[in-house]
């Protein structure tokens, strides 16, 4: 039997992020989040903050063709997604695990037994998150949400020709505003 890896891509301000780490805790699996920033910043030589910042901007901007890694002839995007790729497919072949983010669902779509989770809410949900979580900011709570969740929409579009939260891309998708965070843990739990 392959690896169980699951896959949680979401919207900001779903609690996508603290469902991964509550699943792979209850199930006494890795999460990888941050974690993934770290492995590609140590292999890339670039800073966490850069990383996370390329992965929601589309590649092939003003700046990125100015910059390119000379050893590869890539630009810098580009030469992140390659290494984003094969960090994940590192992970995945490792042992079970839960992977937040990255485009782990497109990456891992044929190379492990991976459940594929989309987790998203409405609006004012995910406003008030933000605002508890991270608080407040210059921007509107729901200008945020919709600059962010668009960069990551482009960043996966760009590389994986899918549509972003499009639930034919996911075994399941999940409204954590309706079903509350606790409940999004169980039934991937329950998946699993």
């Amino acid at each position: 039997m392959k690896n169980r890896v699951i896959t949680i891509s979401r919207e900001f301000g779903s609690g996508g992020r603290t469902i991964g780490k509550k699943v792979a805790e209850e199930l006494g699996i890795p999460c990888y989040d941050s974690e993934l920033l770290q492995k590609i910043a140590e292999q890339s030589g670039f800073s966490e903050n850069y990383i996370k910042d390329a992965g929601e901007y589309s590649p092939g901007g003003y700046l990125s063709s100015a910059f390119s890694h000379r050893s590869t002839g890539l630009n810098n995007a580009d030469y992140l997604w390659t290494i984003q790729y094969n960090i994940i497919t590192e992970l995945a072949e490792k042992g079970p695990c839960v992977i937040v983010g990255r485009c782990a669902d497109y990456i891992l779509r044929d190379k492990a037994d991976c459940l594929r989770v989309f987790i998203h809410a409405d609006m004012k949900f995910r406003a008030e998150r933000i605002v508890k979580v991270y608080g407040e900011r210059e921007a509107s709570p729901e200008q945020r949400l919709k600059d962010k969740d668009k960069r990551r929409a482009i960043y996966h579009r760009f590389y994986t020709n899918m549509k972003w939260g499009h639930a034919q891309n996911y075994d399941i998708t999940l409204n954590s505003g309706t079903l509350g965070i606790d409940a999004c843990v169980s039934i991937i739990k329950g998946l699993y």
